[in-house]
């Protein structure tokens, strides 16, 4: 089965949990590259540049593959694992988890840090608005004006997404469908065309896919 969804974050979500005095500060943030993982990361060690630990998860992207997690000094696999850990159990991908540690004077130890670090991701992303969203193919149609009502009567009776429209010395039209309706709306169309005989008029490109 072709997988064309996915879950995400809309927007930031926070926060805070205590152990032993020690307070680990959660934020959850929305991302879609490297840069905005960076430029997160950057803005709370300067925000919080007194605390002991900015340990951290993420995981991009649909297919599983881009993910790190980072201890940040505490004992190995005591903080970016368990957060990587909760990331993975709501489902989520495109974000990034940053849990701020103000050490409180009394160490927990490693399953404590477990405990912890696990727990502020998990209120965070329990926190989060979760959505889901489709993996989308893109594809433009380029075409001649005197088929526009043949074209958009096949766009409205499948409900395809526009993305945009140009018209110039043949019209175009971009859509996006999901990645496991692709090949049915495209031969969809392509008996329409030959049992509407314009076959010739037009022509479609595949663009992209779209997350």
């Amino acid at each position: 089965m072709i997988k064309d969804e996915y879950q995400t974050i809309t927007s930031t979500s926070t926060a805070t949990f205590t152990d032993r005095a020690s307070k680990f500060l959660t934020f959850a943030f929305p991302i879609s590259n490297d840069d905005d993982i960076k430029r997160h990361l950057d803005i709370l060690k300067k925000e919080h540049w007194k605390a002991n630990h900015h340990c951290y998860a993420w995981r991009l992207g649909t297919d599983g593959n881009q993910y790190r997690a980072n201890d940040d000094g505490e004992p190995s696999g005591s903080a970016g694992k368990p957060i990587l850990g909760q990331l993975d159990s709501f489902g989520v991908t495109d974000v990034l988890v940053v849990v701020v540690r103000y050490f409180g004077g009394t160490k927990l130890g490693v399953s404590g840090l477990i405990n912890a670090y696990k727990t502020g991701a998990a209120l965070a992303l329990e926190n989060a608005d979760i959505v889901t969203k489709t993996i989308d193919n893109q594809y433009k149609i380029i075409y001649d004006y005197s088929i526009t009502s043949q074209i958009m009567s096949f766009v409205n009776q499948y409900q395809l997404k526009i993305i945009s429209q140009g018209f110039d010395a043949k019209a175009m039209l971009t859509f996006a469908v999901k990645v496991s309706e692709a090949d049915g709306i495209l031969a969809l169309l392509t008996e329409k065309s030959l049992n509407e005989g314009f076959v010739n008029d037009f022509e479609i490109k595949e663009i992209s896919i779209i997350l």
